[in-house]
């Protein structure tokens, strides 16, 4: 049997052990906007059919445009970022990767799932940009990267905060910049992600992923979602807003904010578990961490009820 990453989400096991049904449930452990991108109706063509070049070059040409890629860049697409994740330890021979703890784990897991030894030298570097759990951003400058023959940079939260972005390295021939529509849209189901490097490396993504990678009716969705100006400014003045309020809520109650971004934030507390389960005899799902027994992450709740929801759970 495989051995169970650490996630946020599998909400199925908070129901198996805390009763309820998913509907019943408030599942703040993932930083996925609670207000997801509404999807607009989708022609038929793009269900009854393969996805075709046509629809695939207009969403790379809207998706590089919106990630403003360098010119001497080249983007691809694959069903989510966690395909990339698996895929990217196959580009070079194993060896050692370096990723600095906390962070997302996937990365980890998926090199040494490739035979690559994990620490903290390695001639590959993993980034994750904003940091996950801890929100916080990286700084790097060309110099910084010479002494990697990779550095893959995770922005899958980044579009919160474009300005924070290190998508100007994608120029670079050793550098791969990761993002997707799971986050920030609130369309992890739609299983869209993409890579932004030079076109020799997408070049060897591409190989490793293979043809028909995502869906037709994630190119219309995805198109369509990068391309809705309206809705990117009005949800990242609306995700800026809620966070200061989750902060204010939480701190209100001892709490402190130690970390995060705007859609999701690191509190640190006397004991996480105690306070996961608190929180869970309301059917209210949070995060929690292996290697923290103080570190409690809760995403954005949505509506109003939400909000009233967590505050009495807090109460309690």
């Amino acid at each position: 049997m495989l051995k169970t990453r650490d996630h946020g989400g599998g909400l199925d096991v908070a129901i198996s052990k805390y009763g309820g049904t998913r509907e019943q449930w408030l599942d703040l452990s993932t930083g996925i906007n609670p207000m997801s991108y509404t999807i607009p109706k989708i022609p038929q063509h793009f269900w009854s059919s393969l996805p075709d070049s046509k629809a695939q070059k207009e969403l790379l040409i809207q998706a590089g445009k919106f990630w403003g890629i360098p010119h001497n860049s080249n983007i691809m697409a694959a069903s989510g970022v966690s395909q990339l994740i698996a895929v990217l330890p196959n580009l070079l021979p194993a060896n050692q990767v370096r990723i600095i703890s906390p962070t997302y784990n996937e990365h980890a897991a998926a090199f040494r799932s490739n035979g690559w030894e994990v620490g903290d030298t390695g001639n590959v570097q993993v980034i994750v940009n904003p940091n996950n759990p801890d929100g916080f951003c990286h700084q790097i400058t060309e110099e910084d990267i010479k002494d990697f023959e990779l550095i893959i940079i995770d922005e899958s939260f980044c579009d919160i905060s474009p300005d924070k972005s290190l998508i100007h390295l994608a120029k670079k021939d050793n550098v791969i910049i990761l993002k997707g529509l799971g986050k920030f849209w609130g369309l992890a189901g739609l299983r869209l992600g993409f890579a932004i490097a030079s076109p020799k490396l997408i070049e060897s993504i591409i190989s490793h992923v293979g043809p028909w990678a995502i869906s037709g009716p994630a190119q219309f969705i995805g198109k369509a979602a990068l391309s809705d100006s309206h809705w990117i400014d009005n949800t990242r003045i609306r995700l800026k807003k809620d966070s200061t309020r989750l902060d204010q809520l939480v701190s209100s109650k001892n709490i402190k904010a130690i970390g995060g971004t705007d859609l999701f934030r690191l509190y640190e507390v006397k004991n996480a578990h105690k306070i996961q389960d608190k929180l869970a005899q309301s059917f209210i799902w949070s995060r929690i961490f292996p290697y923290s027994e103080n570190w409690l992450r809760l995403g954005i709740p949505g509506n109003q009820s939400e909000w009233m929801r967590l505050a009495k759970a807090l109460e309690e």
